[in-house]
């Protein structure tokens, strides 16, 4: 081990100025024994720097190198694992934990003890010792010749000091001088010993010889402290001088600060003066305004305005501490309170006279409006009244009792106002809705009350009752729409009756709506903060700060609140009044639930798009509900009305009427429903009703009696599908195919039966051949059959001449035709499939006798060629 330290120390260590302190020769624990060596160094010049390195021997040969190294200040733990039994293995701490396994314990006990004594001696750092014997743990170690190697090598180290380079020269020259120093070290020796000796001598004379000089020097600091204690006389008198000069300045000093604090107190004052004189003094004209201004005219009205904004300012203004504690303060605020008051009087009463006055104005031109079907416009009023907009909103800001009082008194003024207009608008509507009604009189033979009609509401009430019952049951009942022509519809009514509930709903909807807009300008509602409401200090002086950012959304939500309760009392009975109208033209005629539904779906989209929250998109969304509701009570009505139809028991039954109904029905809610909002619940009505067409004509089909359940389903559902082809509605397709599947099921059905067995006895005939070749016979020995046989075939075809075969044929196009309606002309159509038909079922015999009987020269009577002119000739001849 001695040879690999100084091998070690000479190739690796020594070219880096290191010298090596300890060594232990370890592997790593639990992997392949790949020895290595641990060495603890330290370096030879200052600052000492104490390392542990890790050396391998090189794969190539047999030298050494260094693989890595750690400082040992990086240390934290040494693990020894068991400080009472020998145990090789050991663990190093640094930035991970390295476990190694030394190849006796001796090397690891000298290993650790060198790093502790290394910790102790340079770094004076905690290192943690776990599992180390307490005996290797020494704070000091004794010297002498027990003394570790690391420890000796350090003290020597410390012990020895390097000669500089004059200390060099001068040896070398007292060498030279005694050139028998080094034969002789003895001899050089004493003479060295003399020297020292003439040189003390020499040191004490010299000494000696100094004691003159001393004394001199003595005699020259006692001047100099004389002189010292002269000049602290002269100091003393000059500090009781500048004492007195201190204290007169002291006092210029604090006369000079008395003086600042008095200007600065005055600047104060002069700045709270002039802050009170700027935004607490309201110019005589703006009192005088407030006491005397006009508010009729413009002018005045302006002058008001602007006095009412400056008081509101003065009185709005933000005092500082202390501000109202003075007299001239409380007795100006005590001034605009009572112009305050006094001017919120003035404008009260005048605002109540102007609602009075105009309310006359506009009572006056009431009768004018009402001779024709529109709503008075209140632009006029409205226009004067935002005139005292900005005042309102003073008196909204400064009186807020009596700013309540003028929006209530508004509100019932023009809630009475309204609900007179109102009333007699709707009175006329009603009167031209019944005027409509009678002229239709003659085409619907409607009875009673309606002849009586001249604009009365107890008139109207009893056309509504007398007459709806029968006005239902004949103008909205798609079964009588299917007994009348075209030209019997109201259809000049129904268009009458559009137009004059689209003028309602265009004269109620700008009347609200410019209402409500009014409302919300005059009384300043949904607005943005006023400027005594602003934060901080703007161009006209400070302001006292507005309210925080919840309570201003609450105030924006009350204003809206305020708005709408407003509009609900001014246009109570609106509502109501639609409602009624809405009921007397359903009563009228059901399918003007068609033309509403329209209509109102129009009004309220366009009203939620003006303002969804506004009074008219909400009454206007409530009244369609109602409408919506009428409208499917309609659909309601005609499903039920299918399904009590009753046929005639002795006539034909032909295309039933709830099925023409339904084509008209389509046919105007096409019309209606063109480019409409609401079209998805005409879908939906549509699918109801096609469904209880397609289950009410299969229930009529099957209780006929006089007509074949084919004929009814074919001539029906043949109807549906040309209907349903021409008005193409898209969310029909599949009843369309399905009534053409129908249709084309139905119409084969009748043909085969209609048609049956012409030729009946050479039909059972051939169906005894097939039973005798599904039976195993072969078709070319069905001729040896006793009852099948040549002979008893041509018997068979001679009871069937062509001209029995026309008779027979002509009979049949004679049952068709009483079968068959005249309306759907399916007489020709049904004739085509029966001559398809039969000529099918001839192929078919021709076919059996030509495979069963080959080369007997069997035919038949009449030919393809004369089936085609026994048809033909048939049909020409009816």
């Amino acid at each position: 081990m001695t040879a690999i330290k100084h091998a070690l120390q000479r190739d690796i260590f020594t070219p880096n100025d290191e010298r090596l302190l300890s060594i232990v020769n370890v592997c790593k624990a639990g992997k392949k024994k790949k020895n290595c060596f641990l060495c603890a160094t330290v370096t030879t010049e200052r600052p000492v720097q104490v390392k542990v390195v890790k050396v391998k021997k090189s794969d190539k040969g047999d030298f050494y190198k260094r693989q890595m190294a750690w400082e040992l200040r990086d240390l934290t733990e040494v693990d020894a694992k068991d400080a009472n039994k020998e145990n090789p293995e050991f663990d190093l701490h640094f930035e991970k934990v390295y476990r190694w396994v030394a190849s006796s314990t001796a090397e690891k006990n000298a290993f650790i003890s060198c790093i502790w004594k290394l910790n102790q001696r340079y770094l004076r750092k905690k290192v943690e010792f776990v599992n180390v014997s307490s005996q290797l743990l020494e704070e000091s170690v004794p010297s002498g010749e027990s003394q570790s190697v690391a420890g000796g090598d350090e003290d020597a180290l410390d012990d020895y000091q390097e000669l500089n380079a004059r200390e060099e020269q001068d040896i070398e020259s007292m060498m030279e001088v005694c050139e028998y120093a080094i034969s002789n070290a003895e001899a050089f020796a004493e003479k060295l010993s003399r020297e020292l000796q003439v040189l003390d001598g020499a040191n004490i004379q010299s000494i000696m010889a100094s004691e003159k000089q001393v004394n001199i020097l003595m005699q020259l600091l006692d001047e100099a402290l004389a002189e010292v204690d002269t000049i602290e006389g002269k100091l003393c008198s000059y500090e009781e001088m500048l004492q007195s000069v201190k204290e007169q300045m002291d006092q210029i000093s604090q006369s000079n600060r008395l003086i600042q604090i008095s200007n600065t107190n005055n600047g104060k004052l002069l700045d709270e003066i002039q802050f009170l004189v700027n935004y607490m003094d309201l110019s005589k004209g703006h009192i005088r305004a407030l006491q005397e201004g006009d508010l009729t005219s413009p002018k005045g009205i302006e002058a008001c305005i602007n006095a009412a904004e400056a008081l509101l300012q003065c009185m709005n203004v933000a005092l500082r501490p202390g501000h109202d504690k003075l007299l001239a303060v409380r007795q100006q605020q005590n001034l605009f309170a009572e112009l305050r008051d006094m001017f919120a009087r003035r404008l009260t009463n005048h605002l109540n006279n102007v609602f009075v006055h105009q309310g006359h104005d506009q009572s006056s031109t009431l009768a004018q409006h009402t001779a024709e079907l529109t709503l008075p416009k209140h632009s006029p009023l409205h226009r004067d009244l935002l005139r005292y907009a900005k005042l309102m909103e003073w008196l909204k800001n400064t009186q807020r009792e009596k700013y309540e009082g003028l929006s209530r008194t508004y509100v019932d003024y023009m809630a009475r106002l309204y609900e007179r207009e109102i009333k007699d608008f709707f009175e006329m509507a009603k009167i031209k809705m019944a005027g409509t009604t009678k002229e239709g009189k003659g085409k619907f033979g409607l009875h009673g009350s309606s002849g009586k009609l001249t604009g009365s509401t107890s008139s109207l009430n009893k056309l509504a009752v007398g007459g709806s019952s029968s006005r239902r049951s004949q103008s909205s009942s798609l079964l009588d729409m299917g007994n009348m022509s075209a030209s019997d519809l109201d259809v000049a009514d129904r268009t009458k009756f559009d137009k004059i509930f689209e003028q309602v709903l265009s004269e109620l909807e700008p009347s609200c709506l410019a209402e409500q807009d009014f409302i919300i300008k005059f009384f300043k509602l949904q607005q943005n903060p006023t400027p005594a409401q602003g934060e901080g200090e703007d161009s006209d002086g400070p302001v006292k700060t507005r309210p925080s950012t919840n309570e201003h959304r609450h105030s924006i939500s009350s204003e809206k609140d305020m708005v709408r309760l407003m509009m609900n009392k001014i246009f109570q009975s609106i509502e109501t009044e639609l409602n009624s109208l809405i009921a007397l033209g359903d009563k009228i005629d059901s399918f003007h639930s068609l033309y509403m539904l329209v209509k109102m779906s129009h009004h309220v989209w366009t009203a939620e798009n003006v303002d969804p929250a506004s009074y008219l998109s909400t009454t206007l969304g409530n009244v369609l509900v109602t409408v919506k509701r009428n409208f499917d009570k309609c659909i309601s009505g005609q499903i039920k009305q299918m399904e009590e139809v009753k046929i005639s028991k002795k006539s034909k039954v032909g295309i039933l009427p709830f099925v023409t109904g339904f084509e008209e029905f389509a046919e105007l809610a096409e019309t209606i429903f063109r480019n409409a909002e609401r079209r998805g619940d005409l879908d939906k009505a549509y699918v109801k009703l096609i469904r209880a067409v397609f289950m009410n004509v299969e229930k009529v089909a099957s209780e006929s009696q006089k007509t074949p359940r084919d004929v009814v389903m074919m001539e029906n559902f043949h109807h549906i599908f040309s209907t349903l082809s021409r008005l193409k509605i898209s969310c029909l397709e599949a009843e369309r195919r399905e009534a053409k599947h129908k249709y084309t099921d139905h119409l084969q059905a009748y043909v085969i039966n209609s048609l049956g067995q012409p030729l009946e006895k050479l039909n059972h005939f051939f169906e005894g051949v097939e039973a005798r070749v599904a039976q195993g016979v072969r078709e070319e020995e069905v001729s040896y059959q006793l009852a099948f046989n040549k002979q008893e075939l041509r018997k068979v075809i001679k009871e069937y001449p062509g001209k029995e075969v026309k008779k027979g044929l002509d009979n049949l196009y004679k049952k068709v035709d009483k079968h068959l309606c005249e309306e759907e002309s399916l007489l020709q159509v049904v004739w085509h499939s029966m001559q398809d038909e039969f000529i099918r079922q001839y192929k078919h015999f021709e076919g059996l006798i030509g495979r069963c009987y080959p080369g007997s020269g069997i035919t038949m009577d009449f030919t393809i060629q004369d089936i085609l002119e026994y048809f033909s000739s048939i049909a020409q001849s009816h």
